[in-house]
């Protein structure tokens, strides 16, 4: 048998082997193109599982949970509610309920205090059933850095039956970058976590997931509220905006909801601090949860120490401090810097305020009735 030989190539074809090119070179496009729009569908996907859309300012919340907000505090809302009842409650928020329903859920209640006693007596007492402890941070100088008494510590018997649930740190402003009016404000604001939380040790020590209220001392979360973090799982930048009064309960400002207190979680070293938390933009807006009166002081010398001591120093003017002109404006609803934007419209003191203040309202009628020449300030005339 013959040697069989290869047969002739057949005559190349330039346009088709140019057309055969351009096709192979499409065919990578397509499918490089294809595993780009795949790979956006995942990620998509993935952010859509995992992202909790921030939501509106001033948020009206359904009828629902206004409703829950309005009931009398239960008497074991320093604990898990009722499956069913939690469940509920949570679905005012869209919150799925939390899970590890069979340890404790902690609740801590951080803020600073100055010259507040009368504040510290309110929320001590209008929430002590419903927190674990009070985390407060004293330091013997102002934001402004000028001495002050430990006001706290040198009027302890007054709250001594609170002890075991207060943590109790007193600071200095040593240590800081430029000292500034500021800086030791966020300084001292921070301390309520660096200088607490790491030393916690037997009960008081934080476990994942327990709840962080970071507040101002006349910033206090409605109980109803509590009940709400302590049952559910929220997003760890959660605003608490507060119903804001001003001077008392009897003048509310126009505007809108205090967009403080905050709330967030432990995470160990990923907690969210709490000047990060306060002055962050926030993932969740719960409307009307909390109460905020600012300037709520029983004395003449109180309003003017936190003129005095204010971290807005622009403000600290003799035409501000004078107690007369301070008197007035408390009285008529004015603001005491003549602030173009601040607003204040006159409402009935006795429909939404602390229950605490309700059950002593002669003892705390500063708070709630401003109509006398005096205001109702202790200290004038």
């Amino acid at each position: 048998m013959g040697l069989r030989l290869p047969s002739p190539a057949a005559p190349s074809d330039p346009e088709k082997e140019s057309f055969q090119s351009v096709g192979g070179i499409v065919s990578v496009v397509r499918r490089r193109l294809r595993r780009i729009l795949l790979g956006l569908v995942a990620l998509i996907v993935l952010f859509s599982l995992f992202h909790i859309p921030a939501r509106p300012a001033h948020l009206v919340e359904s009828s629902t949970y206004a409703l829950t907000l309005s009931r009398p505090p239960l008497p074991y809302q320093n604990s898990f509610l009722p499956l069913e009842q939690a469940r509920q409650v949570c679905s005012t928020q869209e919150f799925e309920i939390f899970p590890d329903r069979k340890n404790h859920r902690k609740v801590y209640d951080l803020f600073l205090i100055g010259t507040e006693l009368d504040w510290l007596e309110i929320r001590l007492n209008e929430l002590h059933r419903h927190v674990d402890y009070f985390v407060i941070v004293e330091s013997s100088r102002t934001f402004t850095d000028h001495p002050k008494p430990l006001h706290f510590q040198d009027n302890f018997e007054r709250f001594a039956r609170f002890a075991p649930q207060i943590i109790y740190r007193q600071i200095d402003f040593q240590g800081m970058e430029d000292n500034s009016t500021w800086e030791r404000e966020h300084y001292q604001r921070n301390a309520m976590y660096d200088l607490v939380f790491p030393s916690l040790l037997g009960s008081q020590a934080p476990a994942l997931n327990d709840v962080l209220l970071v507040s101002d001392i006349d910033e206090i979360p409605r109980p109803s509220t509590i009940t709400l973090l302590r049952n559910c799982m929220f997003p760890e930048r959660t605003t608490l905006r507060s119903r804001f009064f001003y001077y008392s309960f009897q003048w509310e400002h126009d505007g809108g909801d205090w967009n403080h207190p905050q709330a967030t979680f432990y995470q160990g070293s990923f907690t969210i601090k709490p000047e990060d938390l306060r002055m962050g933009r926030g993932d969740w807006d719960i409307s009307n949860s909390s109460w905020h009166c600012s300037s709520c002081f029983e004395t003449v010398a109180q309003m003017d120490d936190k003129i005095g001591s204010f971290s807005h120093t622009e403000y600290d003017r003799p035409e501000f401090r004078d107690p007369a002109e301070i008197v007035r404006r408390v009285r008529n609803g004015l603001d005491l810097f003549d602030r173009e934007s601040e607003k204040y419209n006159k409402v009935d003191a006795t429909v939404d305020l602390p229950q605490y203040l309700k059950d002593n309202n002669k003892r705390f009628a500063f708070m709630i009735d401003r109509d006398p020449e005096n205001a109702n300030f202790k200290d004038f005339p």
